[in-house]
């Protein structure tokens, strides 16, 4: 049986930086996937341009039972040095809004920089590699039954990350192992997705798919995201949908500012003053796509003239803009979800190592434990430092 000192299961970002953070130290480590090709989800991400991390990252970036979980890990990791890395392969990059930083040209940079760094620390890579069992032995360390022979290690790291985007072959392998070794591991669902119409408003609000406008999202707890919003043929997408789906649950209505940046009531009284007779559907029509605008009011009332409408109407029509309120149908699931919410639970591992506290020598990195980012890079830097976190310690 081959033994390594570290063996880590999982050849995504967590994965691949945990490998080269521990065989920088000089250990002996063996990186083990199923895939044929490591890093596949980093080659999609961004529009293949991979929104690595961001500027301005704060633990409030980041969903998780225990909120302080996450602060040793990036405070001792911060994006600015791995920011440092990119530039030390010569990788060119550009700021976008809120402070997130992509490639100018392909996510694959980032891929080969992971692992050119895993080849200058001396780490093996083995792809195309099925994990049949794993066991602890009475001595301490963990014997892997694998496809292609048995393996050994002291220590085991678990980067397999969540059930989002099966088609790159996400499974639950990390779930069920941590419950084999008695971890608890909380209930998961579908993170950074796009929200689906009920039935009915499919029909009405289908037409507008492709229409995207500046929008302020607020969630039943109160968090807002002020970005684009998408209007799809299955439901509402674009940053401020993504962002606000982590927070919603089912059943839960969301509500829309459609005019973040206007106050609308003071807007129709000026339109009121300067063009009496103009119809609502024009001025609405200077504000808002006018395909959404006959969408959401009624035939009759737009074609009143301002000084036609009651004050009590514009008072109405201000409030619908401002405070839109949807019902949402459910999300795309894991099939579209940038991340899966839940999982390893938090409470089972230790903040500064990534080490489970029953179970020595067993660490858990990246998506597989209860950790989400917000849309912008912030998952990529929980990958980046929980990887750098356990890779410093086994």
């Amino acid at each position: 049986m081959k033994h390594h000192e570290v063996i880590i299961i999982g050849a995504g970002a967590a994965g691949l930086m945990c490998a080269a953070t521990a065989g920088y130290r000089g250990r002996d480590v063996l990186l083990l996937d199923n895939a044929k090709q490591a890093g596949r989800k980093i080659l999609i991400s961004g529009g293949g341009r991979c929104n690595f991390t961001n500027l301005r990252v704060e633990p409030g970036n980041f969903l998780c039972g225990n909120p302080h979980f996450v602060k040793s890990a990036l405070a001792r990791y911060p994006s600015g040095q791995f920011i440092e890395l990119v530039e030390r392969h010569g990788i060119e990059y550009h700021e976008r809004d809120h402070g997130q930083l992509f490639c100018n040209d392909s996510a694959k940079e980032i891929v080969q920089m992971l692992l050119t760094e895993c080849d200058w620390a001396g780490v093996t890579i083995k792809l195309r590699t099925e994990i049949l069992a794993v066991v602890k032995t009475a001595a301490g360390k963990f014997e892997l039954n694998t496809a292609n022979g048995p393996l050994s290690c002291d220590s085991l790291v678990i980067a397999t990350g969540g059930l989002s985007m099966p088609k790159l072959g996400a499974t639950p392998y990390g779930y069920q192992l941590a419950e084999q070794f008695g971890l608890k591991v909380l209930p998961t669902h579908a993170g950074l997705v796009p929200f689906t119409w009920h039935s009915e408003d499919k029909l009405r609000f289908e037409p507008l798919s492709g229409i995207a406008v500046p929008s302020r999202i607020t969630a039943k707890d109160g968090t807002a995201f002020s970005e684009a919003l998408l209007f799809t043929h299955r439901g509402l997408s674009g940053p401020a949908i993504l962002q606000i789906s982590n927070y919603w649950k089912a059943g839960e209505t969301i509500e829309i500012d459609l005019l973040p940046s206007l106050d609308a009531a003071q807007a129709l009284e000026q339109q009121l003053a300067a063009h009496p007779r103009q119809s609502l559907r024009n001025t609405l029509g200077q504000w808002l796509p006018k395909r959404l605008v006959e969408v959401l009011f009624a035939e009759a009332l737009l074609d009143k003239a301002l000084n036609q409408l009651l004050h009590a109407e514009r008072a109405g029509l201000a409030d619908s803009l401002h405070r839109w309120t949807v019902l949402m149908n459910g999300t795309e699931g894991y099939r579209t979800a940038e991340v899966t919410l839940g999982g390893v639970d938090s409470n089972e591992l230790s903040s500064k190592t990534m080490e489970a506290t029953k179970v020595p020598g067993l660490y858990f990195i990246g998506e597989v434990m209860d950790v989400s980012g917000w849309l912008g890079g912030f998952n990529f830097q929980w990958a980046w430092a929980s990887g750098v976190a356990a890779g410093q310690a086994v």
